[in-house]
């Protein structure tokens, strides 16, 4: 087996004891780039980088003082800044743009010894379920390069399937670690909204964003969420908690825990196999001592329309600061500066950017603003009562991921709506500010990946992985 299949409790295992060396692991990884570049899940590697980083953790780890993820090779979605590195976005506007810092979840992971590898392919802006907006072209599913990875975080998912990296970070707007996660087969968590400090990450919707870990086994996107977790100062919206501690809590199992299912969450329009796999799952936790119960989400119907609202009046205000005058792609046929302005943004900025930012736009006009702004607001507060309510008669929440496995490139890029009901049943978690996970469990009849998504109270971390754990493991077993 390859160093760059390996899970990292295993990999570390075995460079402690000195049956690898670090330099084996990235140069294994790199060449599993090289050898599957068809699916096109990086837009950048740093080889030489990782090479150089690799001799230093090897060091540190023959003298006993490495950090917490030393030899583990991470892929960073291109929308979360490296000093010195490109930050494209997957956008035409962002491609030659150089950050001159880093983001603070990149800092934390540093100082932990972990391997940059390069960054990896998204939908652009983080705007997309399929990865296919990417100004860098589409990714591919690891599986069957006909499909999608999912999206927006649809190459950090292929990268870590693909075991082109041990692990990855994505960003978290309505599912975009979650359902990428569930389309290929890896586990992807979505932590609490604030818990893990946005600084360094570029906006889309700034009340929805997350960043989170992808990994190939719970244990792994455990640690990963430990290393990155924890207040910082230079984050407004970062709450000042002391990280989860989950990984003492992945073998304390799910006897007497109480899953809520949802009704709403089975309803038409979810692929049969999907269900079953999510059913079966909940089988398996009661074999495992857990009490399964069905819950209502009432307001679980308008989470589409309510995301796409707010999510694109935040996008609209925050992609104002492309203008082609400071710093970006700048049109070179302009003659005014009114000129300037829409060229560069014209084409800087691909179709579904451009139609989510005069959404967005539209909605906060005058004369709309109260009629959709302000009651998507309002829906949103009842979305979050909903699960508040239902976590006072279950400890955490069993869902699909995706309603359907991963579909064919360009099977539904020519309806918007068809696409944006990819993320049905991961919105609501975003819009409540909760932390959720996704894993595999199960596949369908051509051999596709289904996720299953734990949603759990806020701060509840530790609960979700806790039960994530313990559903990996009967996976496993079955």
């Amino acid at each position: 087996m390859s160093p760059a299949e390996l899970d990292y409790r295993t990999l570390r295992a075995r460079l402690e004891r000195g049956e690898l060396r670090v330099r084996e692991v990235v140069e294994a990884c790199l060449d599993m780039v090289e050898r599957r570049k068809e699916l096109n899940a990086f837009i950048s590697v740093q080889a030489e980088a990782a090479l150089r980083q690799a001799e230093i953790v090897e060091q540190r780890l023959r003298k006993g003082n490495a950090g917490r993820l030393a030899g583990m090779v991470l892929g960073v979605k291109d929308n979360i800044a490296i000093a010195g590195g490109r930050t494209t976005c997957g956008s035409r506007m962002l491609a030659n743009y150089v950050s001159p810092y880093s983001a603070t979840v990149i800092e934390r992971i540093l100082a932990e010894d972990a391997i940059l590898l390069g960054k990896t392919n998204m939908d652009e802006f983080a705007m997309g379920s399929s990865n296919e907006t990417s100004y860098f072209g589409p990714t591919r599913h690891p599986k069957d390069p006909e499909r999608v990875p999912g999206g927006s975080s649809g190459g950090s998912a292929a990268a870590v399937a693909a075991c082109q990296c041990t692990a990855a970070l994505g960003s978290d707007t309505g599912g975009s670690v979650r359902q990428p996660a569930a389309l290929c087969g890896v586990v992807g968590l979505k932590p609490t909204y604030g818990r893990v400090s946005r600084y360094g990450l570029v906006a889309f919707a700034s009340s929805l964003d997350q960043i989170g870990p992808l990994a190939r086994t719970v244990y792994d996107a455990s640690l990963l969420t430990e290393v990155i977790c924890g207040y910082d100062p230079r984050d407004s919206t970062s709450v000042n908690l002391e990280p989860p501690a989950i990984l003492q809590k992945l073998e304390k199992g799910v006897r007497g825990l109480r899953i809520g299912l949802p009704r709403e969450y089975f309803a038409s329009g979810l692929q049969e196999e999907v269900r079953e796999a999510i059913l079966s799952a909940a089988r398996s936790l009661e074999t495992l001592g857990a009490h399964v119960t069905e819950v209502s989400l009432p307001h679980t119907e308008y989470a589409i329309a309510t995301y796409y609202i707010l999510a694109t009046a935040e996008a609209s205000s925050n992609l104002a600061r492309y203008d082609g005058a400071r710093y970006g792609y700048r049109s070179p046929r302009c003659s005014t500066l009114e000129d300037m302005y829409f060229r560069s943004r014209s084409e800087g900025f691909g179709p579904e950017v451009k139609r989510r930012i005069m959404l967005g736009t539209y909605v906060l006009s005058a004369g709309y603003y109260e009629a959709y702004y302000r009651k998507a607001q309002k829906v949103r507060t009842l979305i979050r009562r909903d699960f508040l309510e239902a976590f006072e008669k279950c400890d955490v929440l069993l869902t699909p991921t995706s309603p359907t496995t991963a579909f064919r490139i360009g099977e539904k890029l020519g309806d918007p709506l068809t696409m944006y009901l990819s993320d049905v049943y991961t919105v609501s978690v975003n819009l409540a500010g909760l932390p959720a996970v996704s894993i595999p469990f199960g596949r369908d009849s051509r051999g596709l990946p289904i996720g299953a998504q734990i949603i759990g109270p806020t701060f509840a971390e530790a609960l979700v992985m806790q039960v994530a754990a313990a559903l990996e493991q009967e996976g496993r077993t079955n």
